[in-house]
């Protein structure tokens, strides 16, 4: 099994879109055997899904992500934990005891820096500029 996190400095990234980074964790037997820190070379939105997909995670911890990234990551069968905040090892460590404290609703909300037209929605795509949940 293997666990990707968004991540930034030891902390997970708030941003799913905007992650530069994801610390890969492999699982075995329920414990961590191996660690790295991949690179996303800014694939942005929609592609980070094809990237954890090609490493073959199965599961995704993050902060806030938008609509559209979710829909790309349940395509590619990776089960995301959203809402989570802290630290990368620990949000690990207890989501392999099977008590990580996650967001199932996690979702985004916009300011307006970079959306043009009214009714705008999260559901539509990977979202970016904005604070997320």
């Amino acid at each position: 099994m293997k666990i990707a996190v968004t991540y930034e400095n030891e902390t997970i990234f708030q941003h799913f879109g905007h992650t530069e980074q994801f610390k890969v964790y492999e699982i075995e037997n329920g414990a961590v055997v191996n660690t790295k820190v991949l690179d996303t070379n800014g694939s942005g939105h929609g592609a980070l899904a094809g990237l954890l997909a090609s490493i073959g995670a199965d599961v995704l911890i993050c902060g806030g992500i938008g609509g559209g990234a979710q829909m790309a990551l349940r395509e590619a069968g990776i089960k995301l934990y959203g809402g989570v905040s802290g630290s990368c090892d620990a949000a690990v460590k207890a989501y392999l005891a099977g008590n990580l404290d996650f967001n199932p609703n996690v979702k985004c909300n916009h300011h307006g820096e970079h959306h043009h037209g009214e009714g705008h929605t999260c559901g539509s795509h990977g979202c970016g500029g904005h604070s997320c949940h």
